[in-house]
């Protein structure tokens, strides 16, 4: 068990570098300098979420979730227990306030710019997206196959 606790420890120290990242950046996002481009794979999840996949079969399905993981973290793991870092959490909400004091009006703001419709337009990819995800898992379930490890697939060029 101590072998897994340390092979997750570079894993934390990556997110909180990538979360501190976020909210640094987020006045260039409020104002729509930096708008989050959402994946090729969330948007056809968001045309339609129940569309028959590519492939039926095991391999098939399986890649297809693995484009999914890739873009939208983890899935929900039955009898994995939650782990959350209470200090942490309390940062990120002071960093979050801070960063968003800095913009007067800033709902305002984000309206104008764009940067909170476009927000919206990614948070229904992802919401989509698992809906999508849902689905894959339940055909894959539904025909016996085995749920490959969630490991991210390789990017395609195209969405460089």
């Amino acid at each position: 068990m101590a072998a897994q606790e340390r092979a997750q420890e570079p894993e934390k120290k990556d997110d909180t570098l990538r979360k501190a990242g976020d909210i640094a950046t987020q006045p260039a996002r409020d104002i729509g300098l930096d708008k989050d481009q959402i994946p090729a794979v969330l948007t056809a999840a968001a045309e339609d979420p129940y569309a028959a996949p590519p492939s039926r079969s095991c391999k098939g399905l399986n890649r297809s979730l693995g484009e999914l993981n890739a873009v939208l973290g983890d899935d929900f793991t039955v009898g994995e227990k939650a782990n959350e870092n209470r200090t942490g959490k309390i940062a990120e909400a002071v960093g979050k306030t801070v960063v968003n004091s800095l913009i007067p009006f800033r709902g305002l703001v984000r309206e104008i710019s764009g940067a909170a419709p476009a927000e919206r337009r990614l948070q229904a990819a992802v919401t989509a997206g698992i809906a999508r995800r849902g689905y894959l898992r339940g055909m894959a379930s539904a025909k016996g196959c085995k749920i490959a490890p969630i490991m991210p697939a390789a990017p395609d060029a195209k969405d460089k």
